[in-house]
């Protein structure tokens, strides 16, 4: 639980600077951000649960 707040906090920085930076603008933001909630309800979601989960184990024992 805390890995996927850390990385819900960490990916809304990072899209709220992309905006503001006037790298990515605010529709395609939405529609990324749809697009991830949508995702999260469909079947592939533990998949990438366990992914992640995979790859922060990884990087934390190095």
């Amino acid at each position: 639980m805390a890995v996927s707040i850390s990385a819900v906090v960490l990916l809304g920085i990072i899209v709220v600077v992309l905006i503001r930076g006037g790298t990515v603008r605010p529709a395609p933001a939405l529609a990324c951000t749809g697009f991830g909630f949508f995702l999260a309800s469909t079947g592939a979601a533990p998949v990438i649960t366990s992914a992640i989960s995979t790859v922060t184990g990884w990087i934390a024992s190095l």
